[in-house]
């Protein structure tokens, strides 16, 4: 066959990121005989899981986290492990031979005037891809609030991407900032590991559910109502609260005031129970109100309380990181997020998908592998 320019078989999909998502569908891609290449600014694959901090297990079941083509080992146990999730990782790029690139990070995605995509990468690379496929993760750049008076804070602060394990603060007095599930985790790990003193500021109360229930995993619930009406799931929750979780009121963390499924729609996840209710109802975690500014030596709460800990940890979430490599295509929503995320490129941009970026109430494995599928049958029906 004679080729030119303009024949797009030619040039392979690029997907950039090496973590689940973009293993996954470079696997889905490979199953459909379309060469991908995996571009990944780190030297392995996995980076994010690599940095977790140890005591992260899955809150979504193993048998309902594996990526396509490649079950989770059965020794894994039920809530796989981070190092075991990396371990996974690894087996997945192996198994499914890869094409696999590391140390290369893409700046900027372009539309070529044929129709290509042109992807520039440090050291002066220009590639030229059929598609791309973005999947650099959901936490990908940490953020941390614009807080008045912080550059005047005396203490230690850390963001919580950096934390490992409980040991360096053992008998210190710790103020974990944000209730999701990372800073619920992270509070109940140090009040485990031998902080003196942990407090966990709380700007809106969670959701709290327990991860199973008599076997049944919350994962399931919810794939089972994600799309049953949102008033319907608000009202579930609202009962299963009052069955499986305790008021914690007394303690200083009330029940929320708006619906379990409401809150999702708004991008916040229910927060599950590792440790967390009985270390508030035995004291040795304490929530307290939002902060609202520094000074100095002192953080100051909401409620106009002052508190002095030694470390501030704030988790605070991430942004998705995606105005330098794709803002200028008009692809993004104001909050810096994919308009069209999974399966469909959007009209503007054919050939052009993104994956990873929701934050879904059946699993984001889950639905990182299902996206994978659709994706990969969409790029091989349409850009050949």
């Amino acid at each position: 066959m004679v080729t030119t320019s303009h024949d797009h078989s030619v040039h392979p999909v690029y997907v950039i990121g090496g973590g689940p998502g973009g293993l996954a569908a470079a696997a889905a891609l490979r199953t459909r005989g379309v060469r991908a290449v995996v571009l990944e600014k780190s030297e392995a694959v996995g980076a994010s899981w690599r940095g977790h901090y140890d005591r992260l297990r899955l809150h979504t079941t193993r048998r309902l986290s594996a990526l396509p083509g490649l079950p989770m080992p059965r020794s894994f146990g039920r809530w796989v492990a981070r190092a075991d999730m990396v371990r996974y990782l690894e087996q997945y790029a192996e198994a499914h031979e890869l094409e696999f690139v590391t140390g290369v990070e893409v700046d900027r995605v372009e539309r070529a005037d044929d129709g290509t995509w042109l992807l520039h990468a440090t050291g002066g690379r220009r590639l030229t891809g059929r598609a791309v496929v973005v999947a650099t993760g959901y936490n990908h750049t940490p953020r941390l609030p614009d807080w008045p008076g912080l550059e005047t804070y005396e203490g230690e602060l850390l963001h919580a991407s950096t934390y490992r394990e409980p040991s360096p603060y053992a008998g210190k007095d710790v103020l974990v900032v944000g209730a999701g599930n990372t800073g619920a985790e992270l509070a109940a790990d140090l009040a485990e590991g031998g902080a003196a003193r942990v407090r966990l500021a709380v700007r809106t109360a969670p959701h709290l559910v327990r991860r199973s229930t008599a076997g049944w995993p919350a994962q399931r619930t919810g794939i089972l109502v994600r799309r049953l009406p949102v008033p319907l799931v608000d009202r579930a929750g609202r009962l299963l609260a009052r069955v499986s979780v305790p008021d914690l009121t007394a303690h200083g963390l009330p029940r929320p005031e708006t619906g379990l499924y409401s809150r999702v729609r708004e991008g916040a996840i229910p927060v599950q129970d590792v440790g967390l209710i009985d270390a508030i109802r035995s004291g040795r975690v304490e929530p307290v109100a939002a902060v609202e500014s520094f000074d100095g030596g002192k953080v100051v709460l909401a409620d106009g309380s002052t508190i002095t800990p030694d470390t501030v940890i704030a988790a605070t979430g991430y942004r998705r990181g995606l105005e330098p490599l794709v803002g200028h295509l008009d692809v993004l929503d104001d909050r810096g997020h994919p308009r069209t995320p999974g399966p469909r490129p959007h009209p503007h941009t054919p050939g052009l998908y993104f994956t990873g970026y929701t934050n879904p109430i059946s699993g984001m494995l889950r639905e990182l592998a299902r996206d994978a599928e659709h994706i990969a049958k969409h790029i091989a029906r349409h850009t050949a």
